[in-house]
């Protein structure tokens, strides 16, 4: 599967990701992001990947790599508790390189799989789940139609703190 924008494609994870994932998982400014509170092996990710290509509906959850103009991937998008009863999934978004941020990658890649999501997989809504002081995810879910639906206080425990976290929502047209 390939969902492709002006100048950001979302395709299938592919075993030549390893690397990328590695990288990606293993960086520790994101992990308060991801939740993720330990590193990950590459054998951990490669068997991930030889089960990346199982269907939505038996995993409940889709990660797409996130492809610049020139075939490089530079982030991840994913829909995750996908609930087919309820129509509804969570989307989360990640772009590694800092220099690949606020080129229009994130906000093409959120607009192609809200496009999916809405119209092949049939859901209702969309939400996420944004750390309140994340001003650049704040500003990318609601420029692409997201509106804050709460406010969960002290969410997530990062570094001995509580942070409050946002709960985005998006209703299919």
């Amino acid at each position: 599967m390939i969902l492709k924008g002006k100048q950001t494609k979302l395709r299938a994870l592919e075993p030549g990701d390893l690397e990328f994932l590695y990288e990606l998982e293993n960086n520790s400014d994101i992990w308060e992001i991801s939740g993720t509170v330990t590193p990950y092996s590459r054998h951990v990710l490669k068997l991930y990947l030889d089960n990346a290509h199982r269907d939505i509906y038996e995993v409940k959850q889709l990660r797409l790599a996130i492809c610049n103009e020139q075939n490089k991937v530079i982030g991840l998008i994913d829909l995750f508790d996908f609930d087919p009863k309820h129509r509804r999934a969570g989307i989360g978004i990640v772009i590694l390189d800092k220099s690949e941020r606020n080129n229009g990658y994130g906000s093409e890649a959120v607009s192609l799989l809200c496009d999916y999501a809405f119209t092949v997989l049939n859901l209702n809504q969309l939400y996420a789940n944004v750390g309140e002081e994340n001003e650049a995810s704040i500003q990318l879910f609601k420029k692409m139609g997201f509106e804050l639906a709460g406010v969960k206080k002290d969410w997530v425990l990062v570094g001995g703190k509580f942070k409050n976290e946002l709960l985005f929502q998006k209703f299919g047209q």
